[in-house]
């Protein structure tokens, strides 16, 4: 398994559609093209999960689903706290030069609560302002050029994320990001595959005899 981000993708995707099996989790992480921008080889997404739930942050239920079996899992209380303590982390560390961390937890953003949210993102501004003034008060001559230039990219993707940043962080304490099903009044299409995923989990809880 790669790395924290797909540490927290895997269980950000269990805990969005729990009771979920693999194959579901591997379809849907794959519809995020999570290959190209979090670091996440699909071939380890499979055993990342045995891993988590090895571990104790996932629980494994073996079941028989009509003719076959399917393993489905669900998060245990240890797989919640790392959740959000992953999330957390990661949308408050600012790193110039690697923004993946940040994008998963973004990505998952309704499984905190609004309040920390705000809490994390305007911490994670307050270091990404920092980080901006240190770029702007490098002194010239210190580097070749083509580093200075490379310098200079970082320091206009940094104040490009500070603007949307400072936007984003309205937008959440206004409200116009949701934080729970129907909040915005956005619905999936007709064939997108989440409708499938809710019957089954349905059909996962009834064999759980939830």
């Amino acid at each position: 398994m790669a790395g924290q981000e797909t540490r927290m993708l895997l269980l950000g995707a269990v805990a969005l559609f729990e009771p979920v099996n693999g194959y579901q989790i591997r379809r849907e992480l794959l519809s995020w093209q999570v290959d190209r921008w979090a670091h996440t080889n699909p071939g380890s997404i499979y055993h990342g999960l045995s891993s988590l739930a090895g571990q104790g942050f996932l629980a494994r239920h073996d079941l028989v689903d009509g003719v076959r079996e399917v393993a489905v899992y669900e998060l245990t209380d240890d797989g919640r706290a790392e959740l959000r303590r992953l999330m957390i982390e990661a949308l408050e560390t600012v790193n110039p030069y690697e923004r993946s961390g940040f994008t998963v937890a973004f990505s998952m953003l309704p499984l905190l609560d609004r309040a920390e949210v705000v809490r994390s993102l305007t911490a994670r501004r307050v270091e990404l302002e920092r980080t901006v003034a240190e770029f702007g008060n490098a002194e010239p001559g210190v580097a070749p050029p083509h580093a200075t230039r490379a310098m200079l990219l970082w320091l206009d993707l940094a104040v490009a994320e500070l603007a949307w940043l400072r936007e984003t962080i309205e937008d959440v304490r206004d409200g116009q990001l949701a934080f729970a099903p129907g909040d915005n009044g956005w619905t999936p299409p007709d064939d997108d595959p989440g409708w499938q995923m809710s019957a089954d989990r349905e059909r996962y809880r009834a064999l759980l005899g939830r």
